[in-house]
C-alpha cells in the first residue's frame, strides 16, 4: 500500500489555487453567510490507510486538503443543500467543473455520470418511503432526494438535498471496514451507490404491500357502502408515485453499467466489481417497477370495468321498474278518458277487474325480469 500511495502522490496534479479572496487560515468558505447559521459542511474528514485521521476538531475542506496533499490519504467532505456562495470555495480548491458545480448547488438533476478531466460527477436520487395509516387518493406515498457525489484521485464529496438519504450512518459503517475503506474514494461512491439502490428495494417492498391492498380491495366481493370512484383515485394517486419512483431508478441503469463494465482511471478495478451486483439490484427494481405500473394498469381497467357494469346494473333495475310502473299507467290513461262509451265502465265489477289485471300484469313483469336477472 505504501508503494500505491507514492505512485499515487508522483502522478497527482496539482491542485488550482484559491480565489482571490478566500482564506487559508482554514476559515469558512463563505464570508457572505451569516454566522449565526449552521455551515453547510456536515463532515469533512482525512482518511489514509482505512481509518479516519483524528484531528480534534472539525476540518475545513483547505486544511484536510492540505494534509492529503502532505501526508496522503483522501479527503471526504459531506455538505447539505450548500449555496452557491458557500461551494464555490470548495469548488476551486479542488478543481470542480464548473457545469457540475452548478448541477450540485440546483439540484432537481437526473441520475447521470458524468466524466469531466479528473473527476467524476455522479447524480443519485434518494426515495424514502413515507408511512401511513390508510392510502387515499392523496396520500403521499415515496418522497425523493438527492446525493450528488464528486470522485477525485484524493478527494470525495458529496452533496445532499432534502430531508432524507443522511449519510452519517454509512460514514461510521464504512469506518468499520477499513479494509475496503482503504481502496479511497471509488469505495465510498460504491458504499452510496448500494446504500441507495438498497433503499429502492425497500421502498419497492413496501409498495408491494400497497398494490396488494389495493388490488383486494378492488376486487374483494360485497363491497357496499363504498363511494364510487374511491378506489380509482387511490389507484391513480398510487401510479403517481410510482411515476416518481420510476423517475428515480431508470435512469440510474446506464450509470451503474458504465461504472461496472467500462474500465476508469479514477475506479479501483477491485471495486468496479461489486458495482455489477449494485447494477444487478437496480435491475430487479426497475423490473418490479415496470410491473407495478404495468399491475396498477390492470387493476384501474378492471376497478373502471367494475364501475361500468355497476352503472349497467342499476340501468337494468331502473328500466325494469319503468316497464312495471309503465303497465297502471298505460291502464290508469285509457281509463282516465272522459268518454261515455268505454267497456265495463258501468259494470260494478270494472273496477275490481281492472285493478286486479293490472296487478296480475305487474307480478307477472316483475317475476320475468327476475327470473331474467334484471332485478
Amino acid at each position: 500500500m505504501s508503494m500505491i500511495r507514492d505512485l499515487r502522490a508522483a502522478v497527482r496534479p496539482s491542485r488550482p489555487a484559491l480565489r482571490k479572496g478566500m482564506r487559508m487560515d482554514g476559515g469558512a468558505y463563505d464570508t457572505t453567510r451569516d454566522p449565526a447559521t449552521p455551515s453547510a459542511v456536515v463532515d469533512c474528514a482525512v482518511y489514509r490507510d482505512g481509518a479516519r485521521v483524528e484531528s480534534g476538531r472539525q476540518l475545513s475542506p483547505h486544511e484536510a486538503m492540505r494534509q492529503v496533499r502532505r501526508d496522503g490519504g483522501f479527503v471526504w467532505i459531506g455538505l447539505h443543500e450548500p449555496t452557491e456562495a458557500e461551494f464555490a470555495g470548495i469548488a476551486t480548491e479542488f478543481g470542480l467543473h464548473p457545469l457540475a458545480v452548478e448541477d450540485a448547488v440546483q439540484a432537481h438533476q437526473r441520475p447521470k455520470l458524468e466524466r469531466y478531466d479528473d473527476s467524476l460527477f455522479t447524480v443519485f436520487k434518494t426515495v424514502h418511503y413515507v408511512e401511513h395509516d390508510e392510502l387515499t387518493a392523496t396520500s403521499e406515498v415515496v418522497e425523493t432526494g438527492e446525493v450528488m457525489c464528486f470522485t477525485g484521485r484524493d478527494f470525495f464529496i458529496t452533496v445532499r438535498h432534502g430531508g432524507q438519504g443522511s449519510l452519517r450512518a454509512l460514514r461510521h459503517r464504512l469506518q468499520d471496514d477499513p479494509e475496503l475503506l482503504a481502496k479511497g474514494p471509488s469505495a465510498v461512491l460504491h458504499a452510496i451507490a448500494d446504500h441507495v439502490v438498497d433503499g429502492y428495494i425497500a421502498v419497492a417492498d413496501a409498495l408491494q404491500d400497497d398494490i396488494d391492498d389495493v388490488e383486494t380491495d378492488v376486487f374483494s366481493p360485497g363491497r357496499k357502502g363504498t363511494p364510487r370512484g374511491t378506489d380509482a383515485g387511490r389507484i391513480y394517486q398510487l401510479k403517481r408515485e410510482i411515476l416518481e419512483f420510476k423517475r428515480a431508478v431508470s435512469p440510474l441503469l446506464r450509470p451503474m453499467q458504465l461504472l461496472s463494465e467500462r474500465p476508469m482511471r479514477l475506479i479501483d478495478p477491485d471495486i468496479q466489481k461489486y458495482f455489477r451486483d449494485v447494477a444487478d439490484h437496480l435491475v430487479r427494481v426497475q423490473e418490479q417497477v415496470v410491473g407495478f405500473d404495468e399491475l396498477l394498469n390492470s387493476i384501474l381497467q378492471a376497478n373502471l370495468a367494475q364501475a361500468s357494469v355497476a352503472q349497467n346494473e342499476d340501468m337494468r333495475k331502473i328500466t325494469s321498474w319503468a316497464a312495471i310502473i309503465a303497465v297502471p299507467t298505460m291502464v290508469c290513461g285509457v281509463y282516465g278518458m272522459n268518454f261515455d262509451y268505454m267497456p265495463e265502465t258501468h259494470w260494478k265489477y270494472g273496477y275490481p277487474l281492472v285493478l286486479g289485471v293490472t296487478v296480475a300484469l305487474c307480478l307477472g313483469i316483475h317475476r320475468t325480469l327476475k327470473r331474467n336477472g334484471w332485478l
